[in-house]
């Protein structure tokens, strides 16, 4: 398959697949945001398994399948985002062993793994998150002699992102049988967020509005960390950075401020705001 054609079909499924993602990776040059756009679309790949709903043991079998074709980019010339991530990996310095460590987490939940301690759910947050800060990191580029700090500042943004997701899943993750929240939080706020029969959480709404509170200040935590990255960014890359952390930050504040809410329905923010926050990033603004 034509290279251009590859990675014209990745754009395509990040502006599909990727709203958020999008309003960052638009602020790259055009070789960046197309290996961006390569790393986000075999991600997104690994993920459609992971929370897929067919056999455990098929989906097992697919993320294998995932690990080989990692393993092995140019065996399937006919997979355009095989190609661009091969032409994105000869480009770039690309850390792929990280997508080792995102099919890790995806089999984690196929086998359905619970948490019971808020370290054992970062572990988890670092293989499906970190991983593609990590990945990120590549593309962008950073001086070599500050590479590890920069990792580090990576890892800990895509803590971040991830413990967002998992705080606006809630519910859509409940009614699929699945509780990422450590059960030493639950706890600790007298909560299982299990649903009863007719899909309303059985835990008193004071209880569920504390817990999310309380885990919004722990990724909050993160973010401090995650976006000390920017500095050791060229002004696009910290642009790109900037926009993607302060969309979901801003969802983070959203779910912090209206908890029940947020357990009730899917929150997202409007696409002026995403938007303006874009511009904010681009102009050096902090998120």
């Amino acid at each position: 398959m034509d290279t251009q054609a590859a990675y014209d079909h990745c754009e395509q499924v990040v502006r599909a697949r990727a709203r958020n993602f999008a309003y960052g990776i638009r602020l790259l040059p055009t070789p960046k945001r197309q290996a961006l756009s390569a790393v986000y679309a075999f991600a997104r790949r690994i993920d459609d398994v992971g929370d897929g709903d067919g056999p455990a043991g098929e989906r097992l079998a697919q993320l294998g399948a995932a690990r080989a074709d990692l393993h092995g980019l140019s065996a399937r010339p006919e997979d355009p985002v095989l190609v661009a991530l091969a032409d994105t990996a000869r480009r770039f310095p690309v850390p792929l062993g990280a997508f080792d460590e995102l099919i890790d987490g995806c089999e984690a939940d196929v086998r359905g793994v619970d948490y019971a301690t808020a370290d054992q759910l970062t572990h988890y947050c670092r293989c499906v998150a970190g991983s593609i800060g990590r990945l990120s990191l590549g593309v962008y580029g950073v001086d070599p002699a500050r590479f590890e700090e920069a990792s580090g500042y990576a890892d800990s943004l895509g803590v971040a992102l991830q413990l967002t997701n998992i705080l606006r899943d809630i519910r859509e993750d409940g009614l699929m049988g699945r509780v990422y929240l450590p059960a030493d939080a639950l706890i600790r706020f007298g909560c299982t967020l299990k649903l009863d029969e007719h899909g309303r959480f059985v835990d008193e709404p004071a209880d569920l509005a504390e817990l999310l509170r309380d885990q919004a200040a722990r990724a909050r935590t993160w973010y401090d960390a995650g976006l000390r990255l920017l500095p050791l960014l060229d002004r696009r890359s910290a642009a790109c950075t900037a926009a993607m952390a302060g969309i979901y930050r801003r969802l983070l504040d959203r779910i912090a401020e209206q908890p029940i809410s947020a357990l009730n329905a899917r929150m997202s923010l409007p696409g002026r705001q995403k938007a303006a926050v874009a511009v904010r990033a681009l102009a050096g603004m902090r998120p």
